[in-house]
């Protein structure tokens, strides 16, 4: 009889463990996904922000007006880094980038000036930028000789980004329905061990209550271990990535790998509480020769 009992216990230790590895593997696959998910967004939002749009002033536009369109620009909600290039600032940038030859053959400066800047992210689209390319030109007519926006560029990237953003996302659907089924069928094998003690219990008296008590309490403490390993390993492969590819780290988000982090932590509670206590449920239900 105690040896019985104690192969009973053993088993009931060996299937939470199996459990708690499962659960582990799963919520850091649904981790890594979340990882990917937020890296190519920030990916997107990187090449977006890094997109430069140029204001190319008249040769006969004073110091006062160019002035007055730096600073209006720099007014702008969604202009970021506006910089005013001179003649000077663009033919040497145009040296470090290409030849000289135009100065061997003693050619003056052919570069205008201009007011050169960036947007933010929502605004990185046709409809926002011939916008503000309308609305500059109507404000500055004897400033701006061309407004200069790089429309194929702009298209590619948003295109890229909105193509992505709804693959990962019907990814992330699909995978969440999985994390849950797998962990919901993970936990319902580790139970079937104890399914004898559920209902001994039972028929010798005990409440409801007083049965799914320490079961949930188990639960709850094999979900917050699962969540741990998870986080833990996702962490390091996270560290590893980006010391293997260093452009990673200008991708790095705190704040979203903690939203991601406190996402496996809830997951990895809530679906093993429930699903604990579901199939403890089904095994009260159950009449005693269905359990064989």
């Amino acid at each position: 009889m105690g040896q019985s009992k104690r192969q009973s216990t053993r088993r009931g230790k060996s299937s939470y463990v199996y459990a708690i590895i499962g659960v582990s593997l799963v919520l850091f696959l649904f981790g890594m996904v979340g990882w990917i998910f937020v890296n190519l967004q920030k990916t997107g939002k990187y090449f977006k922000e890094n997109i430069q749009f140029h204001a190319y002033i008249f040769p006969t536009a004073t110091s006062q007006q160019i002035d007055s369109l730096n600073k209006f620009v720099e007014a702008l909600p969604y202009a970021v880094h506006v910089e005013y290039v001179t003649k000077e600032k663009a033919i040497e940038r145009y040296n470090a980038e290409n030849d000289t030859l135009w100065k061997t053959l003693a050619i003056s400066n052919p570069l205008p000036e201009s007011i050169d800047f960036y947007v933010k992210e929502n605004y990185v689209n046709e409809d926002s930028l011939n916008m503000i390319s309308k609305m500059l030109l109507g404000k500055f007519p004897t400033t701006i000789s061309e407004f200069q926006t790089p429309q194929g560029t702009v298209a590619s990237v948003s295109k890229f980004v909105k193509t992505i953003t709804w693959v990962l996302l019907a990814v992330a659907i699909l995978l969440s329905i999985l994390v849950i089924v797998s962990i919901d069928n993970t936990i319902r094998l580790s139970m079937y061990s104890n399914r004898f003690t559920i209902k001994t219990m039972q028929m010798v008296g005990a409440t409801r209550s007083f049965i799914t008590r320490p079961l949930n309490e188990r639960a709850l403490l094999n979900g917050l271990i699962a969540s741990v390993i998870a986080i833990a390993v996702l962490i390091a492969c996270i560290v590893m990535a980006e010391k293997f590819v260093p452009a990673l780290k200008v991708l790095h988000d705190t704040g979203s790998l903690l939203l991601i982090f406190l996402g496996i932590s809830i997951l990895g509670i809530l679906i093993t509480v429930l699903s604990t206590y579901r199939s403890a449920i089904k095994y009260l239900k159950m009449k005693l020769d269905d359990l064989y």
